[in-house]
Parts: C-alpha cells; sequence; structure tokens
C-alpha cells in the first residue's frame, strides 16, 4: 500500500511541475519578453524613464525563441503520436522514431 502510494505521490509532483512550467512558466517568459521589448524601444521614455536600451531586444528575442521552441515541440510530441512515432531525444535535437 505504501509503495503505490508513492508512486501515486511521484506522479502526481511530475504533473505538478510540468503544469506549473508550461502553464505558468512560458506566459511569463512571454511577458518577460514583450516587456525586454519595450524597454528596448524606450518604452520608458513616455514616464520620465531613460533612453532606449538595445541589448534588451537580444534578451526580448532569446525569450520569444524559447516559448516559439516549446510550442514547436508541444506541436511536435502531439504529431508524432498521431502518427505512430514517438518524439526521441538521443541526439541533441529531437527526432521522430517507431514507438516501441
Amino acid at each position: 500500500m505504501g509503495h503505490v502510494l508513492t508512486l501515486e505521490l511521484r506522479a502526481i509532483g511530475e504533473v505538478l511541475l510540468v503544469s506549473l512550467v508550461l502553464g505558468a512558466g512560458l506566459p511569463v517568459l512571454f511577458s518577460l519578453g514583450i516587456r525586454a521589448t519595450a524597454h528596448a524601444a524606450g518604452g520608458a521614455q513616455e514616464r520620465g524613464g531613460g533612453p532606449p536600451h538595445p541589448a534588451f531586444r537580444l534578451l526580448g528575442a532569446l525569450c520569444f525563441a524559447v516559448v516559439l521552441a516549446c510550442v514547436a515541440l508541444g506541436i511536435a510530441y502531439v504529431v508524432a503520436g498521431g502518427l505512430g512515432k514517438e518524439l526521441s531525444f538521443e541526439h541533441v535535437y529531437p527526432t521522430f522514431v517507431d514507438e516501441s
């Protein structure tokens, strides 16, 4: 009984972690990208802030690239399941392999 409870709690913890990362983490990362892009364009000048900071444009682009990569991986995961394949990360890049 204790072993089953431990497995169930571990599974619940994994689901909670993934939901926090994807459900809250990606929107936070996206909003950070929006904020960095606005700061790079001098959005703070309207409130009496300083000059534009071009380095924040790179930070915004990096945030958007990570969010876009996560969305693309999610779509690839769903498509792979529909085609009878699975997404493998044996190499550095994800590949489609036959289900085992």
